[in-house]
């Protein structure tokens, strides 16, 4: 460790321009370079990024980022291009053939790769990566080894075992909101003890951001409501939606009700277009975001001043790393929550998992009938099967799943019904105690939510920026396939 003393601080200042660390960080880094598995739960917006960055300058090796989604991944790599840095690559489905092959082939040039689990899942892949030097391993966003792994994404179930046929590389676990049992929970599922893993975790707690839950009766109550408060902050600022359809929809009808420029960012949009809107948000060309889920990870924009939640999210991890998107540049901001009662029926149908009868389970994993039989979760339940899980067992499993499910959401639905205060309600939830009462902390506190002094930053930029996002992309999409 003495031999990185001058070369952390050093690297610090000149590699990415910053004077001294934030909290957590240093303590991160050193773990890691002391050859430590490392679990670090840190704030969103705390910068997790420069925790595998640095000490990736330090050793000899390649590192490995698995991440969830490429629009995170191409946001991490173009800030390493706009660093100087070229050794840098992301392993994804859009690049095949003989592309895919070259970079394969050469991955020991590479400082950094980023990848999907499902890529790293990749036999082909996997054995690529097996004749490199690994210098470290990190599992990003890792709160979805817990939460995505069992019904979701169950390649995240897998990194255990890709981590053993890597040679049990030095692991870095990043995520900015885990409770006690969710950190125990992701440990577990990367077959790493507790006692040999260094656990660097700060509080969740974002003091700058009011916390509030408004109550309507029904649409169009939560409509008006939402149309007020939008008018109202003016931006920069996202609201987030249960559904595709309705974040367009409400996005085109905020148009037509306001002088602000607002759009629909969810899977549905093509890639091209995600691009261009995440451009536009970052520069104040657009003021509001109508999002589902996917909007936010990877997205550093430090002065959105509200999130709003037109729906409930599935739990309080989730809302917890959706507002952190505001107020990262630790100016007052405000969380919103749009409650009406019966909004909880909408999260139940969108969790809720149809777990097929054991007896046709069995016939699939016997070749007696077709995995299709399984209805439109056939993948999620065949990748079980393929992976030697018996059929009652799956169908236990899932149950549990579903009974945690409504759990969580129960948590959620006490924090909106609480006349105590939210954020003590939270940081009880994620194992910690309220240190200090900010003079604006929620709507259940002395504070009205009308004297909450939220700075407003209307912007009437043109948002006809063809010709500059185009060649943008063109760029990133020649940096990242190159």
């Amino acid at each position: 460790m003495i031999d990185y003393e001058k070369k952390i601080n050093q690297l610090l200042h000149d590699q990415f321009g910053f004077a001294r660390f934030r909290p957590g960080q240093e303590e991160t880094i050193r773990a890691v370079l002391d050859h430590r598995n490392t679990l670090a739960v840190l704030p969103t917006g705390a910068g997790k990024s420069l925790l595998y960055q640095l000490p990736g300058y330090l050793f000899a090796g390649t590192v490995i980022i698995i991440s969830p989604l490429i629009s995170l991944m191409q946001d991490q790599v173009d800030r390493l291009h706009r660093q100087g840095e070229s050794a840098v690559v992301m392993l994804n489905g859009q690049l095949v053939g003989p592309e895919r092959r070259r970079v394969l082939g050469q991955l020991g040039r590479f400082r950094f790769v980023f990848i999907s689990p499902e890529m790293l899942a990749n036999e082909t892949v996997l054995a690529a990566f097996a004749r490199v030097k690994i210098s470290l391993l990190v599992v990003d966003e890792a709160h979805c080894i817990s939460q995505w792994g069992p019904d979701f994404r169950p390649e995240y179930l897998l990194l255990k075992e890709i981590r053993h046929r890597l040679g049990d590389p030095r692991t870095l676990l990043l995520t900015a909101t885990a409770t006690p049992a969710v950190r125990q929970d992701i440990l577990a599922k990367m077959g790493l003890a507790a006692s040999d893993v260094a656990v660097i975790v700060q509080s969740v707690d974002r003091s700058n951001i009011f916390l509030a839950v408004k109550n309507t009766t029904g649409q169009a109550d939560k409509q008006e409501e939402l149309l007020a408060l939008v008018n109202k902050y003016q931006g920069p600022g996202v609201i987030y939606f249960a559904s595709r359809k309705l974040a367009s929809q409400m996005a085109a009808w905020l148009t037509s009700k306001t002088t602000l420029n607002v759009a629909a960012y969810h899977a549905g949009v093509t890639a091209v277009e995600r691009f261009r809107i995440q451009e536009q948000f970052m520069n104040n060309q657009l003021q509001v975001i109508c999002a589902t889920s996917a909007f936010g990870m990877g997205i550093d924009k430090n002065d959105i001043r509200y999130v709003i939640h037109f729906h409930l999210p599935s739990n309080l991890e989730n809302y917890l790393q959706e507002i952190g998107r505001a107020g990262r540049d630790g100016k007052q901001s405000i969380a919103i929550l749009l409650y009406s009662a019966g909004d909880e029926l909408i999260q139940r149908q969108l969790t809720t998992i149809t777990v097929p009868p054991v007896e046709i389970l069995a016939q699939v994993k016997q070749g007696k009938l077709a995995p299709a039989v399984l209805g439109e979760q056939a993948d999620l339940f065949s990748f079980y099967l393929q992976h030697n899980f018996a059929p009652a067992q799956i169908a236990r499993a899932f149950n549990r799943r579903q009974q945690q499910l409504e759990r969580e959401l129960q948590q959620l639905l006490a924090y909106v019904h609480s006349d105590g205060c939210r954020r003590e309600y939270i940081l009880h939830y994620f194992g910690e105690n309220l240190r200090a009462r900010p003079s604006y902390c929620c709507d259940n506190d002395e504070a009205d939510i009308d004297e909450v002094p939220i700075e407003t930053s209307l912007s009437t930029h043109p948002t006809d920026t063809t010709a500059d996002w185009a060649s943008q992309l063109r760029r990133l999409l020649n940096i990242t396939e190159r």
